[in-house]
């Protein structure tokens, strides 16, 4: 097999092979018959959650299902589908999913199996909005975990640990509008006074900073109504569009200035069609207590030239809480503070550290498919690691990432 790398190329598989089937009966005889296994999502986590000396299995060659319930407020989707397709197949029948993250290039079920999320103090992350999952476990015997289960809350956000993820049922609801709005040099003075009502201001909120000065670069607004009255919190109305990293082309972005488009179209940073980056990057982010906002961002700032060596952009976001076991979002409203570094692994590792060791005292949880060094602390990690071994007894679906984490 030639070398397969994830997206941002900072991690080789150490896979076999590639199993690729077409039927989830097909993947179900698959699993059966490996001896180890992980499945292979997009390829968008930057450390090796993914990774396995067994047998890869992508589900991207399934058939695209989107079934909308009668009631129409709950869809079942394949496990292969990512979410830029799936908003496109929504939208055309009038609903929508309550959020996206970033890029609408991810698969629906690697984002849910890492509790991946947008913004909004009222949004939940991606995971949030699953309803059911249906799982093929080792043996190959496929299983629905649903809402309202017991072993529902560990099954969501369960980072491949269970089994393959084959369909998922998730909550929608009826198709909105958004404006969004990009500002620029957000003073620290209103960050200092006005955070909660700067993040709470749109349906989704994200402030961009670079860490070389006190003051935050960008404030991408996303909201139903449009913006009156004052400038926002002191900052001033970016006179075009913008991309979050200086110098990248502002057309890959989604469209700002206020004008008004479907969900799908605003609630991503980027747009389906382009690209957003060659790759070359690593990420990092950290969840902590929404309370605790301020100081968080005072701990950064206590690293910040060395924060700024390394970085491309760092983008400040809320989630709220949940009750899914493995989510850094577990019964806390959070700030994720997220880091876009240079693709350097050797330059970013030590400052990895530096922040870590910042916002220790904040209790960070860490996005478990992104870059960190230090052992999350996750309030129901061993009820997740039994449920894990209720399903997978011999560890068919475990590797070296799991062992470290679960024990």
């Amino acid at each position: 097999m030639e070398p397969l790398t994830n997206w941002a190329g900072n991690i080789t598989f150490g896979a076999r092979q590639v199993l690729r089937p077409r039927t989830i009966d097909e993947a179900r005889d698959l699993i059966a018959a490996a001896a180890k296994v992980r499945v292979l999502g997009s390829g968008h986590s930057f450390n090796r959650l993914a990774d396995t000396d067994g047998d890869l299995l992508s589900l991207a060659g399934l058939p695209r299902v989107v079934e909308i319930a009668p009631d129409r407020r709950t869809v079942r989707v394949d496990g292969g589908i990512r979410y830029g397709d799936l908003a496109t197949r929504l939208h055309a029948e009038g609903l929508a999913v309550h959020n996206m993250a970033s890029l609408p290039h991810i698969s629906v079920a690697g984002a849910v199996a890492t509790a991946t999320h947008g913004s909004g103090v009222g949004n939940g992350n991606l995971a949030t909005a699953v309803a059911g999952v249906e799982i093929v476990r080792a043996d190959g015997e496929l299983v629905t975990v649903s809402r309202g289960d017991a072993d529902f809350p560990g099954s969501v956000a369960a980072l491949g640990a269970l089994g393959a993820v084959v369909a998922l049922t998730l909550d929608v609801r009826p198709a909105f509008e958004l404006r969004q709005y990009v500002f620029e040099n957000l003073p620290a003075a209103s960050v200092r006074t006005g955070l909660p009502e700067i993040l709470a201001d749109g349906y989704s909120v994200s402030l961009f900073t670079r860490w070389t000065g006190p003051d935050i670069d960008q404030v991408w607004l996303k909201r139903l109504d449009p913006m009156t009255g004052d400038p926002f919190f002191g900052a001033t109305l970016a006179d075009g569009p913008r991309h979050p990293v200086p110098g990248m082309p502002a057309e890959n972005c989604t469209e700002q200035g206020g004008v008004p488009g479907p969900w799908h179209e605003r609630l991503p940073h980027f747009r389906m069609e382009f690209t957003p980056s060659s790759g070359e990057e690593l990420q990092s982010e950290w969840h902590v207590p929404l309370d605790r906002a301020n100081d968080a961002i005072d701990a950064v700032a206590q690293v910040r030239e060395r924060v700024a060596d390394v970085l491309q952009v760092s983008e400040v976001r809320t989630i709220a809480a949940d009750d899914l076991w493995m989510s850094p979002n577990y019964q806390r409203d959070s700030l994720a503070l997220h880091f876009t570094w240079i693709a350097d692994t050797e330059a970013v590792l030590p400052v990895v550290a530096d922040v870590e060791k910042a916002l220790a005292p904040l209790n960070p949880r860490p996005h478990l498919g992104k870059v960190f060094t230090t052992a999350p602390e996750l309030p129901r990690t061993a009820d997740f690691k039994a449920l894990a071994e209720r399903f997978d007894p011999a560890g068919k679906f475990r590797n070296e990432f799991l062992d470290r984490l679960l024990g």
